[in-house]
Parts: C-alpha cells; sequence; structure tokens
C-alpha cells in the first residue's frame, strides 16, 4: 500500500496572512518561500522599515508569534521552517525622492523558540 502524499502548505501566503495587519503599507510586503530537498522550509519577509516596530512587537512578541504558527505547521507537515527578516529602505529618501528599494537584514537576529530571555537584575541602592 502507498502512503498517500501530504500537501504542502502554502507557507508564503501563511506568512502573509500574519503580517499583513500589522502593515501600515501592506503593498510593501514581500515573501519568499524556499523548500530544500531535506525538507527545510525557509522563509525570507522583507516589508518598509517604518513598520518593523509593528511587525516586531514589543519585546519581540509579535514576530516571535509568527515563527511559532511558522514552525508548528512546518512540524505537522515534516517539515522544519526558518524565517529570516528584511526591512526595506527608501534610497536616497534623505536626499532625493528616488522610489527604489533595497533589502537590508533586520538588526534584531531571530531568538530560538523555547530559550529563555535573561533579564539583569537591578543594582541594589546605596543609602546615605
Amino acid at each position: 500500500m502507498t502512503e498517500p502524499a501530504i500537501a504542502v502548505p502554502d507557507y508564503a501566503g501563511l506568512v502573509r496572512f500574519l503580517v499583513q495587519p500589522f502593515l501600515e503599507t501592506p503593498d510593501s510586503l514581500k515573501v519568499d518561500c524556499e523548500i530544500s530537498s531535506r525538507s527545510r522550509v525557509w522563509v525570507r519577509l522583507a516589508f518598509e522599515g517604518t513598520d518593523k516596530g509593528r511587525v516586531f512587537g514589543r519585546g519581540g512578541r509579535n514576530i516571535q508569534a509568527i515563527r511559532d504558527v511558522l514552525e508548528g505547521v512546518a512540524k505537522a507537515a515534516g517539515h522544519t521552517a526558518l524565517l529570516d527578516v528584511f526591512g526595506t529602505q527608501k534610497e536616497g529618501s534623505d536626499h532625493g525622492s528616488d522610489e527604489s528599494f533595497s533589502p537590508r537584514r533586520s538588526e534584531a537576529p531571530p531568538r530560538p523558540s523555547g530559550v529563555p530571555r535573561v533579564v539583569p537584575k537591578p543594582k541594589p541602592r546605596l543609602s546615605e
């Protein structure tokens, strides 16, 4: 007996669905998905830099939730997923009206899921 073929999820569509509500300019969203032969899924996401704060959220909560959903869907399909986030910045925005965009890697590196965030303890105050 042959096993039924498992349908490959639309990872790009899923990420687009999850990210678009955070964007002020949803037309700037670019999503690319690549699935390797070893069941690895690599989703690349780019949007305008002005929307970065809303997409990442306070403390990175929004982007981590998007990564968690993507990883859960990938795991159910027998894949492992990686989400890379790029920002787009208007070239020459300070000097002219050039409307072209160039992808720029965001400064916030992804934190592996399941790794607790380390918060430094406040220093004790000396009373005088």
